[in-house]
């Protein structure tokens, strides 16, 4: 496809792009979008049925819209879901590695049991999802790996000792796919999203962590999901042919912040 397409529908007619997580919060803003671009969206997630209901509420959309259980943090899950994606549909152009966790603890007491969950579910299911995607997308000579990360991965926050360790692996991850796979005409790229107001942040983050943040944003407020969708678009299209092994903070600025007022 000529490089020169913008990033509108026609850039994505017929390919198929994958979301982890996708039922809801951000993954299921990635999934609308490319959706409404006239992509076939898988949405890949643990919880099937709030799959399938996300799907149906998409009917409207320009592409097709299907639901798949998977748990990325389950190695034969992940093979289960793509000997399906090959028979189904027999190809792979975009996989959005969005499905994560991220409970915190005070690192003196973290659960060593918890911190084996979270590097299988944030950092080894990317890998073992990238493996089979990528394979698919040589065939065409063409793919996109949008890895989602965390402004975690880059600056350090209290009680996340496992989630930023992992983001931090994802980032880096990324970078080595990203060399790795370009002679195949595969990007890799990070984003990674600032506080985000998905339910489950709004059901999780308390006054006081919420007043934390807001300190250090410039902008003085958390993210929506659809902003963060709006990276993700971009560089799924032609427009970012060119860029590979990224990251791309979608924080307000909180990643690069120091002193705020005088």
């Amino acid at each position: 496809m000529d490089n020169n397409t913008d990033s509108s529908s026609d850039s994505f007619q017929k390919r198929v792009a994958i979301v982890t997580g996708g039922a809801m919060g951000i993954g299921a803003a990635i999934a609308t979008r490319l959706s409404n671009a006239g992509m076939a969206v898988i949405v890949a997630d643990r919880d099937l049925d709030a799959g399938r209901r996300f799907a149906a509420s998409l009917g409207g959309t320009e592409g097709e819209v299907t639901a798949i259980q998977v748990d990325v943090g389950e190695p034969q899950s992940v093979s289960n879901a793509f000997d399906l994606i090959e028979r189904e549909f027999g190809r792979c152009d975009i996989l959005i590695n969005n499905a994560g966790i991220g409970n915190t603890y005070p690192f003196s007491d973290f659960p060593v049991d918890y911190w084996r969950l979270t590097l299988d579910v944030n950092l080894t299911g990317p890998l073992l999802l990238a493996l089979r995607a990528s394979e698919m997308m040589k065939a065409k000579h063409w793919g996109r790996i949008i890895n989602i990360a965390s402004v975690s991965g880059i600056v350090a926050s209290a009680g996340r000792t496992a989630y930023g360790a992992s983001k931090a692996g994802l980032i880096g991850l990324t970078r080595q796919m990203a060399i790795e796979l370009a002679p195949y005409g595969i990007t890799a790229n990070c984003v990674a999203p600032g506080p985000t107001e998905t339910p489950l942040v709004q059901a999780v983050h308390t006054q006081e962590t919420r007043d934390s943040y807001f300190r250090r944003i410039p902008m003085r407020r958390y993210g929506k999901p659809e902003e963060m969708a709006g990276a993700v678009i971009f560089l799924a299209s032609d427009d970012a042919s060119f860029i590979t092994g990224q990251t791309l903070a979608i924080d307000g600025g909180f990643s690069i912040a120091g002193v705020l007022d005088i």
